[in-house]
């Protein structure tokens, strides 16, 4: 293990942004990881488990504790059987898993962050999430200080959410297991449309898996969401809002102010997302209620290449960052009555 002190956490997450670390722990093995979080416990510290920060706001002010880089490493392929440490990277897990041949997460290719954040948001994109192909999570219990494995069905998955983001202080996700697919060098069915139309495919159909994987990167580099130290659109946490889920009271009062709004011959996007509930498109909401792609003239602007980004162009603090996410948030519940929510953890601050 490796320990600093008053250690900055900026360099440590995507957008760039926070303060320093009381204590900054570099953990590189289960045990290690176990053995911080158990101390930090039982001497009642303020402890954050860190992996990739590809997925965090943290405070200008820091954070006042320990914080636990999660480094762990370890994947072991067995046919379509996969067991991966929380600590690898989950962008070269894809590649490295595309290039042996199984599929079902070639088209998750490109999310920064590590492993095992992944089942923490039920992480997807492109028409696959984590929930389609994982089978158990080996986390340490902090309630019970024991170490336990949970089935895909005691992870209480859903849209972006999972019981380790509905208890976050209570699991500290240590390896992931999935079952994958062997389709003969082939792709999972593609789910998405817009993957599909870019190879030249109906949806539903399967392509060979590396155009898959080389498709979904091409989508993601236009809308800034393949890390690049050199483009501030890529400084970002991705999506900073997640699609809103309407209950039917909701929806049809969302239909009422999008006619008023915009007329009754525009559409929004609606998805169907479960019994009783349908899903729209935040990027639209964004769009549609006056923000566009660059709008703000601060530090912290959203990204020039996806409404769905708030961006650190260079200098920002992260009360700049959460001002336009405030002024954003407002303007489409003024517009739209729908109140967006924010994908990113925060750390001592509130949206």
């Amino acid at each position: 293990m490796q320990e600093r002190r008053d250690a900055p956490l900026a360099p440590l997450t995507t957008l760039r942004l926070g303060g320093p670390a009381r204590r900054l722990v570099t953990a590189e093995s289960d045990e290690d990881i176990v053995r911080v979080v158990r101390e930090a416990d039982a001497d009642g510290t303020p402890l954050l488990v860190l992996g990739g920060g590809s997925n965090l706001v943290v405070s200008d002010d820091g954070f006042d504790g320990t914080v636990v880089r999660v480094a762990s490493t370890g994947v072991h392929l067995e046919g379509t059987r996969l067991e991966v440490a929380a600590g690898e990277n989950w962008a070269a897990l894809v590649d490295r898993v595309v290039a042996a041949g199984p599929a079902g997460i070639e088209c998750l290719a490109g999310i920064p962050g590590s492993v095992g954040a992944t089942p923490v948001q039920n992480v997807g994109a492109y028409g696959q999430e984590v929930a389609d192909v994982l089978t158990e999570v080996v986390a340490l219990d902090r309630a019970a200080g024991e170490v336990v494995t949970l089935s895909a069905a005691e992870c209480g998955f859903a849209y972006r959410h999972s019981r380790f983001k509905a208890e976050p202080n209570r699991w500290v996700v240590l390896r992931v297991r999935m079952e994958l697919e062997d389709a003969g060098g082939l792709s999972a069915p593609l789910k998405y449309a817009e993957t599909a139309r870019l190879l030249g495919v109906s949806p539903g159909d399967r392509v060979p898996i590396g155009e898959a994987r080389a498709g979904v990167l091409r989508l993601r580099a236009g809308k800034g969401m393949v890390l690049d130290p050199e483009d501030h659109d890529t400084w970002s946490a991705g999506s900073f809002f997640t699609n809103p889920i309407l209950d039917e009271d909701a929806l049809a009062a969302f239909r009422r102010r999008v006619v008023a709004r915009l007329g009754p011959d525009v559409a929004p996007p609606l998805y169907p997302a479960g019994e009783g509930l349908t899903k729209t498109s935040a990027a639209w909401l964004i769009e549609r209620a006056g923000f566009t792609k660059g709008y703000g003239d601060g530090p912290a602007r959203i990204s020039g290449k996806h409404t769905l980004a708030l961006t650190n162009r260079g200098g920002a603090r992260t009360a700049d960052l959460l001002a336009l996410a405030r002024e954003v948030r407002a303007g489409v519940r003024e517009a739209f009555g729908v109140t967006l929510v924010n994908e990113p953890v925060t750390v001592g601050v509130e949206l």
